[in-house]
């Protein structure tokens, strides 16, 4: 079985809590006030998509630069 160390909230982890949160969030205000929420949805997996092609993400970026320590692979600055 893989499974990551969970005793730190390293960089990896926020990035997929916060994929996670606006997933859910998109598709719930989907279902309950309109479907042009699930834009929100296919932008969270885009982003999730050229982050593993391309090793490059916003999210991670910013988080880096706020000060957030990657927790399984080297961040180069």
């Amino acid at each position: 079985m893989y499974k990551l160390a969970t005793e730190n909230w390293y960089l990896e982890r926020v990035v997929f809590l916060m994929a996670g949160i606006f997933t859910l969030i998109g598709t719930v205000f989907a279902i309950l006030y309109s479907m042009y929420w699930l834009i929100l949805t296919a932008l969270v997996g885009l982003n999730l998509l050229i982050f593993a092609l391309t090793g490059f993400c916003p999210s991670a970026a910013l988080m880096h630069k706020l000060g957030l320590k990657s927790g399984i692979c080297h961040v180069e600055s």
